[in-house]
């Protein structure tokens, strides 16, 4: 399993939210880049990083600092966050970030998403953002009554192979990770990425056992909860 650490990026700095709140912000870093290059020298491979004013307003407010990261470090990046045109791919891909991550477009707009995924491929995953069992968009504000694991798995029916899998009331809570959630989707056969509430090594640890393809570390990461060297270590290491 992969454990990919996070960067929410806000305003040129690097923050987090609590349940996807712009309004419970803590900002982590105000060198973005630097602490990329901190998460590099710890063992991770990959990147995460969520662009919340894209997924809130749909720009690409921080483009200049994910090409920096990918410029300056060997980390492969993906990057979601109100990635809602051809455009807006192909901005990030030509900026080297390896995996675009669609979110409420993908939800809305079915016949987008399987052009983005005939031209890019696996270059192109999913978010699916659970709240209550329903699939939330706009960047969390608005919840449709579409059932999270059935657009999984129709996702994978149109040819997606990675699902970035949320639980928003775990997101930032440091409550722990949903892991029925994630083994419900781990019957679905697809690459699923774990996010929200992974707060320990034990944690780290149930989601390898279940067999996700990877798992997102974040607050648990900036509070010292988890030290990203163990946690790879953890995801790594023979069950």
């Amino acid at each position: 399993m992969i454990l990919i650490p996070a960067i929410d990026l806000y305003e040129k700095k690097a923050v987090r939210l609590y349940k996807g709140r712009y309004e419970e912000m803590t900002v982590y870093s105000e060198d973005p880049a630097a602490l990329a290059d901190e998460i590099e020298s710890k063992g991770a491979s990959w990147l995460h990083v969520v662009d919340l004013e894209g997924a809130r307003d749909g720009t690409t407010a921080n483009i200049d600092i994910i090409r920096s990261i990918v410029q300056n470090t060997s980390l492969s990046v993906e990057c979601g966050g109100g990635i809602r045109s051809f455009e807006t791919i192909e901005t990030y891909l030509n900026a080297g970030v390896k995996r675009v991550i669609l979110g409420t477009k993908a939800l809305e707009d079915e016949a987008f998403l399987k052009e983005a995924l005939a031209r890019w491929n696996d270059a192109v995953a999913v978010g699916v953002d659970a709240k209550d069992g329903k699939v939330a968009t706009h960047g969390w504000l608005s919840v449709s009554d579409i059932n999270a694991e059935e657009f999984t798995a129709h996702l994978k029916e149109l040819g997606t192979a990675t699902v970035i899998a949320t639980d928003i009331s775990r997101d930032g809570a440091m409550k722990g990770t949903n892991l029925d959630f994630y083994r419900r989707l781990k019957q679905i056969d697809i690459n699923i990425i774990a996010s929200g509430g992974v707060s320990s090594l034990e944690d780290i640890r149930a989601l390898k056992e279940i067999g996700v393809y990877g798992a997102i570390l974040g607050k648990a990461m900036y509070t010292g909860a988890v030290d990203l060297s163990e946690g790879i270590r953890a995801a790594k290491e023979s069950l």
